[in-house]
């Protein structure tokens, strides 16, 4: 574990996902938790720039070819996706960026740190041929589907401009 992406106040998840060492009761990487927990509920919120900043913003904490960069790349392909059929009626660019999402989500587990990765998946690979696909889904953490709290929005906000 990297010492920078450790954090003691990241809660516990829901279940045992993949990321959650249960021998010693942490994540193995806890900002990368946190993000996520930020990055889905806003997501969910329909603030999709948003969500794209948390996870790009924890992305670069990672090296080139490791798990944790695949899914954090992976998750700001499909936050940015979204953001292009959503604000700016551009399913091109939806395409693009979810084939690419695709291409990084491949052959990470399905829980990777409480996400659903096999329904987002199935759900991009469908919006390809129907961006409609979109219009309702939101994503899954923990087996729910949350929304975002006044929490969220103030550490996007500290991402794009400080403390």
């Amino acid at each position: 574990m990297d010492e920078h992406t450790r954090d003691p106040s990241v809660a516990p998840p829901l279940g045992n996902p993949t990321g959650w060492r249960v021998d010693h009761r942490r994540w193995e990487h806890a900002t990368l938790r946190r993000a996520t927990e930020h990055g889905v509920r806003l997501f969910n919120d329909g603030a999709y720039h948003e969500s794209h900043d948390c996870f790009e913003d924890e992305w670069y904490n990672y090296g080139r070819g490791s798990p944790e960069s695949a899914f954090l790349h992976g998750m700001v392909q499909v936050a940015a996706g979204a953001y292009k059929h959503f604000d700016f009626e551009n399913d091109t660019g939806m395409r693009s960026l979810f084939r690419t999402a695709l291409q990084y989500l491949h052959g990470i587990p399905n829980d990777f740190y409480g996400v659903d990765l096999e329904d987002i998946r199935e759900t991009l690979s469908a919006a390809l041929d129907d961006p409609t696909r979109l219009h309702g889904w939101r994503i899954s953490l923990d087996d729910h589907r949350p929304t975002a709290y006044d929490i969220d929005y103030e550490y996007a906000e500290e991402l794009e401009h400080g403390p």
